[in-house]
């Protein structure tokens, strides 16, 4: 699983590029979750390929996992996690 650093105060955009995964399919719904609240979702987007989310707060020295979660238009149902570590940079 991949690991990203994040600031506490940062408030950074995070993408996920299903393309390759998709074979011609299109995303058609997109949810993300935060296996705690104290790294907040404050947005997120999608195209027809690629999901995107931007995330603040979390407390320094804690890691975080992020999942998106994608339905295609076709109905198929997939996951894509990462890791997020929070450090004072």
């Amino acid at each position: 699983m991949t690991t990203f650093i994040k600031d506490p105060d940062a408030v950074l955009d995070y993408s996920v590029d299903w393309s390759k995964w998709l074979a011609g399919d299109q995303i058609q719904t997109s949810a993300w979750s935060v296996s705690d609240t104290a790294l907040q979702a404050t947005d997120e987007s999608n195209t027809l390929t690629r999901t995107t989310v931007w995330l603040s707060g979390g407390v320094a020295g804690q890691p975080y996992t992020v999942t998106n979660r994608i339905t295609t238009s076709s109905g198929r149902t997939d996951d894509r996690s990462f890791i997020i570590q929070v450090q004072d940079r």
